[in-house]
């Protein structure tokens, strides 16, 4: 009962306090002169904290201008269909104008993506008009739209990637928790 009294006398505090707000800033505008712009600083005083909205920031990579580098990552991309989740599969092929773009399919939507930089070693491509990117991993790959933010499809393996991935699973990678194994001589 001691809380439900406690929350009730905040909220009408709380409440109270907003409504001197509102009173003072539409009293500051009724004394404005028409065509004079007055600008209200909110007071010291007010006890809620000032709410920035979060702005979602492109994904951050950075576009390779090497033409050697470019030619590298290019070497790197798997090509060819690959079968996804979901009965799904994406086509990766080179693009006939240009040995460093790559055209990327999947169902109705046709993407033209360029090979981008990471510090990771995975293979990303990205086509910045559509909003799309093509991430390679060892053993898998998939498909997002960063505008909608969302996979579009996951899972995709190429033969190479379908190798690596059963190669996996019979010796899994030694997880980041485990601690730090120490040879014996």
């Amino acid at each position: 009962m001691q809380k439900l009294m406690t929350a009730v006398v905040s909220l009408v505090l709380t409440s109270s306090a907003f409504g001197a707000e509102t009173a003072d800033a539409s009293h500051a505008k009724k004394k404005a002169k028409p065509h004079a712009v007055k600008h209200v600083v909110a007071s010291s005083k007010s006890h809620a904290p000032k709410v920035e909205p979060v702005v979602d920031a492109p994904m951050a990579a950075t576009t390779v201008v090497d033409p050697k580098q470019l030619d590298i990552l290019a070497d790197l991309v798997h090509t060819g269909r690959m079968v996804c989740e979901l009965g799904n599969f994406v086509t990766v092929t080179p693009d006939p104008a240009s040995s460093t773009r790559f055209i990327v399919q999947m169902k109705k939507f046709t993407y033209h993506m360029s090979p981008v930089e990471t510090t990771t070693g995975a293979v990303r491509l990205e086509d910045p008009h559509a909003g799309a990117m093509w991430l390679q991993l060892q053993n898998k790959s998939m498909l997002m739209n960063s505008k909608l933010g969302q996979r579009m499809a996951d899972e995709c393996q190429s033969p190479n990637q379908m190798a690596v991935a059963e190669a996996m699973k019979l010796a899994p990678p030694p997880s980041l928790l485990d601690g730090p194994t120490v040879a014996n001589k």
